[in-house]
């Protein structure tokens, strides 16, 4: 993570921040999630019903986009403006899922900077893409516009 004067943040609009390190979902993790959020449709917990559909089972899509917030802990090209108080989830602009996501499969998210809007009381409400890819597929798990609302 790089701390940059607040006022720099929008040199960063438009380039890649960089790429987080890789997380396998495994069939324990995909499991815990159907039990925790009561989604046991067999395309996650049954693997013989959902090999013909999928060679197996895939996750929850939204259990790979709450993993995003492990993924992007990694990315060491991340910005944060210089004297952050605290930093807020503020929600996301859009979210697709792209391509399941395979239990055993490794996923990495990879980021870039899409908007930075500067609000009153030092306030910074910023917008990065995050690419949810899959090792060794071309097509992404995930696009998203996740926001963050810093304070300064």
């Amino acid at each position: 993570m790089k701390i940059v004067p607040a006022d720099s943040l929008k040199d960063y609009i438009g380039k890649e921040l960089g790429k987080g390190e890789w997380l396998e979902i495994n069939q324990d993790r995909i499991d815990q999630f159907a039990d925790v959020t009561e989604d046991h449709q067999f395309i996650h917990v049954d693997p013989d019903a959902a090999k013909p559909l999928f060679g197996g089972t895939i996750a929850h899509g939204f259990l790979t986009l709450s993993l995003m917030v492990k993924l992007a802990q990694s990315v060491e090209g991340d910005v944060v403006p210089e004297g952050v108080k605290m930093g807020m989830n503020y929600g996301f602009d859009k979210v697709r899922f792209v391509n399941p996501v395979r239990s055993g499969k490794r996923v990495r998210t990879c980021t870039k900077m899409k908007s930075v809007d500067y609000k009153e009381g030092g306030r910074i409400l910023v917008n990065v893409e995050h690419t949810v890819e899959i090792e060794g597929e071309e097509k992404p798990a995930i696009v998203a516009d996740w926001l963050t609302m810093f304070f300064t």
